[in-house]
């Protein structure tokens, strides 16, 4: 049920992309509160792991690994804040759907364990999805490049001096300059 709850909370950063895609706010209004978000979310991991706020909250929506680390929600926070504040909407918005919608997708399909990569059906899912996410947005050739950044983002695992570089963290980054950066040639 942990887990459920986990992709849940993942899925609903969907709401500020929607708010913005729905003209309920603007792209500066996105902006701004995605990064009161990341200053609410600093302050919050500051305390819990310098202070010792131990929260029933956190024991259930964060993984082991990230009890003496940066929680997985902020890594999620802050990408998501300096995509939008890098790039235009085109490119930002689905980066960060990429993440609020593929990603805890993937994690429903695969095995909830971290592993250093996710099965081919799983990583397959996830592309197709994340091209969906990001063809009403770019055209097909960054559309393609970013569906596979994310995915691979989201399929492997790396680790570094011990410390997983979760994918809360790149998949937004890697999608978003995948598609920023590969032109679109005319298909």
């Amino acid at each position: 049920m942990g887990e459920l709850k986990r992709r849940a909370v993942h899925a609903s950063g969907t709401a500020l992309p929607a708010a913005y895609l729905l003209d309920l706010i603007t792209y500066e209004q996105l902006r701004l509160l995605l990064v009161a978000g990341s200053v609410v979310v600093c302050c919050l991991e500051a305390v819990r792991l310098f202070v010792g706020l131990d929260w029933r909250l956190y024991d259930e929506l964060t993984r082991e690994y990230e009890q003496d680390n940066l929680a997985g929600y902020a890594l999620y926070t802050f990408s998501g804040t300096a995509v939008a504040l890098v790039f235009r909407p085109s490119i930002a918005i689905p980066a960060i759907l990429m993440l609020t919608i593929a990603d805890p997708l993937s994690g429903l399909l695969g095995s909830g364990e971290l592993q250093s990569m996710k099965e081919l059906s799983v990583l397959a899912a996830t592309f197709l999805v994340c091209l969906l996410i990001a063809i009403p947005f770019v055209a097909l050739v960054p559309a393609v490049c970013g569906a596979l950044a994310a995915t691979l983002a989201d399929g492997v695992k790396p680790v570094v001096r011990g410390y997983v570089i979760d994918d809360n963290l790149t998949i937004p980054i890697a999608a978003a300059l995948a598609m920023a950066l590969v032109p679109a040639v005319g298909l």
